[in-house]
């Protein structure tokens, strides 16, 4: 099947059957096979999974061999959720194609992004009509705390991980989208990674895999 975004697809080796599926969503810029490194210490630890990393359904407007889920060429929350909202519709498209390709259900999907994935990560586990069974988000934010509010509809167990020296996205906003969480009863784990900046370290990795192993039960 070709699904509506372009993906990078690790499956589980020897043609063991597929249990589970990783979404991963890349950062503002990146591409699926950028985010896909992450699988080279996850996968051997979590047979039965299948590894998706779709490319952002834009070209990004700052660098062109890269891909973006919201343009941030103008700073402008309105525009900016607007964005996001219409990445929002292609990636629900692009999640029920995996669950029809893999005969899956939410509650065996984990979804996780960097930065902009992480941002829509969090808005996709939130306005499904089912929880997911996970969320693993790296240094990002909630987009629009009052529409997601509005929106939200479920309730998807979340580990936020964050560097404590990040300079693209502040280290705050891991603390402001756990409170808003808390608020609104979501189950949050936090993890903020001492003297890191925005990327992903083998601490962050390392923390994120026990958490979806736990929850995926393997």
């Amino acid at each position: 099947m070709t699904f509506c975004l372009t993906t990078t697809i690790i499956k589980p080796e020897n043609n063991i059957s597929i249990k589970h599926a990783v979404i991963l969503l890349h950062g503002y810029g990146g591409d699926g096979k950028d985010i896909s490194m992450l699988t080279l210490n996850w996968k051997r630890f979590l047979p039965n999974t299948i590894f998706l990393c779709p490319n952002g359904h834009e070209k990004c407007q700052i660098n062109p061999t890269g891909y973006q889920w919201f343009d941030l060429t103008r700073d402008d929350p309105e525009y900016i959720l607007e964005q996001s909202k219409r990445a929002e519709i292609k990636l629900k498209q692009f999640i029920e194609e995996v669950k029809n390709e893999y005969g899956l259900k939410n509650s065996q999907i984990c979804l996780s992004g960097f930065s902009q994935g992480c941002m829509m990560s969090i808005n996709l586990g939130l306005t499904n009509n089912e929880n997911y069974n996970c969320l693993v988000g790296f240094s990002g934010k909630v987009i629009n705390q009052e529409d997601l509010l509005k929106r939200k509809i479920s309730s998807t167990k979340m580990l936020l991980i964050h560097g404590d020296k990040d300079p693209v996205v502040s280290p705050i906003f891991l603390l402001e989208a756990k409170d808003f969480l808390i608020r609104n009863n979501v189950e949050i784990e936090t993890k903020m990674i001492e003297n890191c900046e925005h990327h992903i370290p083998i601490e962050a990795s390392s923390v994120a895999l026990d958490f979806i192993k736990n929850n995926l039960e393997i």
